[in-house]
């Protein structure tokens, strides 16, 4: 094993490995970690370096909950149809689905986050209480609407009168003495928005697992890739379900029995602007 107080080299606080021993994270990995460890902890702890809490824990093991699956979304459809055109490549399958997780599902996570952090860092000091939150989600709701932009986390194309994701987890966090700055931002929007739009939207899922996981200090720029980590568990239960109870075929024909021919539609708009 490379000795860590040597110069140069390739340094690493995860996995490393000489011919009896493996290490991770500075533990031994099958006596420290392996039978004592979660895996949700362990993802914790491979991102920031630092062991979470058992409440920490149980917060991002609840994040990961409300994202690993959401029934037949575009992720797992597509992760069922390229199981159908390849079952021989479950990783093509599962990487097809995971790179679906973009702006309109699983991105909305990361959205969320980055959008709640910067509103917080341009505010200054955090709002003392209820008031002082409702001020700044009005602000920010205000400012939204008027630059023609949505809401991260706002509104949810199924559960229109609700997500039942987001109470939950938001009890969860507090439970735990985790509902931080992001999350008191996120349920001011949901309590203030109303007057700037003239309608209620819920606070989506997707949207409350942003601001719970910015609430852990977990670094923003892997937020989507926590979704992702849940998704993989979705998919591959997806994966599972295919394997005994095909639908990928069934849902192939739909659209290969059911096209319509239509005449071209040349883009003219495209062919116009063309430049030589």
């Amino acid at each position: 094993m490379t000795d860590p107080s040597a110069p140069g080299g390739y340094p690493t606080a995860l996995g490393a490995s000489d011919r009896t021993r493996i290490t991770l994270l500075g533990q031994d990995l099958a006596q420290d970690v392996m039978g004592e460890v979660g895996f949700g902890e362990l993802a914790f702890w491979l991102a920031t370096q630092r062991r979470p809490s058992r409440g920490e824990t149980r917060v991002f093991e609840a994040v990961l909950a409300a994202l690993a699956d959401h029934g037949f979304t575009p992720t797992a459809i597509v992760t069922r149809l390229t199981y159908l055109s390849a079952p021989d490549s479950v990783q093509g399958a599962l990487a097809a689905g995971l790179l679906g997780g973009g702006s309109r599902f699983l991105g909305v996570t990361e959205d969320t986050g980055n959008f709640l952090h910067e509103a917080l860092a341009a505010h200054g000091e955090p709002p003392r209480d209820d008031t002082g939150w409702d001020e700044l989600a009005l602000r920010l709701v205000r400012e939204q609407r008027a630059a023609g932009r949505f809401v991260p986390g706002l509104g949810h194309h199924v559960h229109k009168d609700g997500d039942p994701r987001t109470p939950r987890l938001m009890d969860i966090a507090s439970e735990e003495g985790l509902f931080g700055p992001h999350l008191s931002l996120f349920a001011a929007i949901g309590r203030v928005h109303p007057q700037v739009l003239g309608k209620t939207l819920p606070l989506n899922g997707a949207g409350v697992c942003g601001a719970a996981l910015a609430d852990l200090g977990l670094p923003l720029p892997l937020l989507r890739g926590f979704a992702l980590l849940a998704r993989t568990a979705g998919l591959i239960g997806q994966l599972a379900e295919e394997m005994r109870n095909p639908v990928a075929n069934d849902i192939f024909l739909s659209v290969d029995l059911n096209n319509r021919p239509v005449p071209p539609q040349p883009d003219t708009e495209s062919a116009g602007n063309t430049k030589e």
